[in-house]
């Protein structure tokens, strides 16, 4: 990245923006540790002195191959940490997963919150979440016709998947797991898988109520 441009993104200056019938929406777009981050698009005042990108063009360069996204969590007013998601390449959950970790279709997990968790302290701990709509569990609908696609199997922590099965009417739902399965048993329907942060996905486990766990702000990794 060019020294210029680097400066503006460090200072907040640049946005993704896109239009539509209700007016504009935006995207800050971070640079963080090396890394380059498209945040979810929201309604909120342009500065004057922004420098705007599309964002269609902007989620165009993402490589389907190696597509990351991320999960800011946080819990008793603060932010706890940054988890960032391997996407399997070219699945519908995984492209489901990026439309809604960026909202260009309108719908975000940002403010969501977790849901539940299972197995606490057990082989196969996991959490959910996910439910961009009523937020208690009941809603999630999917936002692409046809789910069906080539998944992968994982018994290991860290792997995210569906909730719930491909035709279900809350499949934008999506589980993380924290603990290994053991006895030879295997998640279904795996999309993708942590490459950091998992360490804040045991944390929010292990607070008081899991309910309190907010997704506070998502998106993707750009490359570079």
């Amino acid at each position: 990245m060019r020294e210029p441009v680097k400066r503006l993104v460090e200072a907040g200056w640049v946005l993704a923006v896109q239009e539509d019938q209700d007016g504009r929406r935006s995207a800050r777009i971070t640079l963080q540790d090396g890394q380059l981050y498209l945040h979810s698009l929201r309604r909120q005042p342009t500065p004057a002195h922004a420098h705007t990108l599309q964002e269609s063009e902007v989620v165009g360069v993402l490589k389907p191959s190696c597509t990351l996204a991320f999960l800011d969590l946080g819990w008793a007013g603060s932010t706890r940490g940054r988890v960032t998601i391997r996407l399997t390449p070219d699945t519908p959950l995984a492209r489901q997963f990026v439309l809604l970790c960026t909202g260009q279709r309108g719908h975000t997990y940002r403010n969501t919150k977790l849901l539940q968790m299972w197995d606490k302290g057990e082989p196969g701990e996991w959490v959910v979440g996910g439910d961009y709509e009523s937020n208690d569990g009941e809603g999630g609908a999917p936002l692409l016709p046809d789910l069906q696609g080539q998944y992968r199997e994982s018994n290991r922590a860290g792997a995210v998947l569906a909730s719930w099965g491909l035709g279900s009417p809350r499949s934008a739902q999506f589980v993380i797991t924290t603990r290994d399965l053991q006895d030879g048993d295997q998640w279904s329907c795996v999309f993708g898988d942590v490459v950091s942060g998992l360490d804040v996905v045991r944390a929010a486990v292990n607070h008081s109520d899991i309910t309190e766990v907010t997704v506070v702000d998502c998106g993707v990794v750009l490359p570079l």
